[in-house]
């Protein structure tokens, strides 16, 4: 992939406007300061839900190995911190496939502190993550949410124009019971209307 990242503001403001619950926060690259919080944060995501299929939380060396493997292959891993500059969120994009042909499609992550739910950071990080992959000349991003009843996160894919795309069913098991995974997509830039610039 390709291209310079551009920031992306207008979300910022479109989410001001149309959330009352908006308060002011900062969407920006993470750091190695972040590290502590992003391990707090998925932590209790494995901990007490079922969008991770992990059972055991990683620890904060662990997160830093995964973050490095993001960043090394150019792709975005973005925080949201309010003005005191606690971490309320964060989000990332990584390859969906190891192989080279899936090279133009990413797989989004995105999670929030358990304080940051319901308060429109988890569209804000994601509408940022994707323009950011979109400006890298991603020209898709997949959405592969844990458990189809984790309404919170499908809502959001839907409410930034993902689609449904296939559900597998039954093949987690996790806090006593069998969970899905749905899958859901959403093209970014060109799509497929034209080949990309690497296009061999």
């Amino acid at each position: 992939m390709h291209g310079r990242c551009r920031k992306t503001a207008h979300y910022k403001l479109r989410a001001r406007r149309h959330n009352p619950t908006f308060h002011p926060m900062l969407i920006r690259p993470s750091t190695d300061d972040d590290l502590a919080d992003i391990t707090a944060i998925y932590g209790h995501h494995v901990r007490h839900g079922t969008g991770s299929f992990e059972l055991e939380a990683p620890s904060q060396a662990e997160m830093v190995a995964r973050r490095a493997a993001v960043l090394e292959r150019g792709l975005p891993w973005l925080v949201a911190a309010d003005d005191d500059g606690r971490v309320l969120g964060y989000a990332y994009a990584g390859p969906f496939r190891p192989r080279p042909a899936y090279r133009f499609c990413v797989e989004d992550s995105v999670y929030l502190a358990p304080q940051a739910v319901g308060r429109g950071v988890g569209r804000i990080l994601l509408a940022e993550l994707m323009a950011r992959c979109a400006a890298l000349g991603a020209r898709q991003m997949l959405g592969v949410i844990g458990d189809s009843a984790n309404h919170a996160s499908i809502r959001l894919h839907e409410s930034l124009g993902f689609r449904h795309t296939g559900t597998m069913q039954h093949v987690g098991w996790k806090h006593g019971r069998w969970l899905d995974v749905v899958f859901m997509q959403r093209e970014l830039g060109l799509g497929d209307r034209e080949p990309p610039v690497d296009g061999a």
